[in-house]
């Protein structure tokens, strides 16, 4: 990917930036797809299933009245979101896109992960989304860079 998301450009975005780009998930770069599955391992398998499975009963609140981690695969809300949102997600962590005191068990992965990182890791996510959802997933994405 020729260029990486930046700190300021993120911010930018969440500000509302017409100009944000879109399509930000290198999905069909199989090194990059390799590296995210890697990291996807390390960070986010524990939460959301080695298969991206999520956990059980992921739109029940738990005990604490937070949500379980949903899936990642065709089955979750993951592909319901545009890149950007994502990205953010990743980033900041849900509670901090949310706010109003919103609590979350999803971390904010900005220093751990580089902005390179998190889209790999997002690249490996959508490359295994079925071709028709992919294709409704670029579509948002166009329509939200439309806006």
């Amino acid at each position: 990917m020729a260029a990486v998301v930046t700190s300021m450009g993120a911010y930018a975005w969440a500000q509302g930036d017409p100009g944000a780009p879109v399509n930000l998930f290198p999905y069909s770069d199989a090194q990059a797809v390799a590296r995210g599955a890697q990291l996807y391992t390390e960070n986010c398998a524990a939460c959301h299933g080695a298969s991206l499975e999520g956990q059980a009963d992921w739109r029940i609140r738990n005990e604490n009245g937070r949500m379980p981690a949903p899936p990642h695969d065709e089955t979750g809300h993951t592909w319901h979101h545009p890149d950007i949102q994502l990205f953010q997600i990743v980033k900041y962590g849900t509670a901090a896109l949310v706010g109003n005191g919103y609590q979350s068990d999803m971390a904010a992965f900005g220093d751990m992960l580089s902005d390179r990182q998190i889209l790999e890791v997002m690249a490996y996510i959508k490359s295994t989304w079925p071709k028709d959802i992919i294709e409704r997933h670029n579509a948002m994405n166009a329509a939200v860079a439309a806006q």
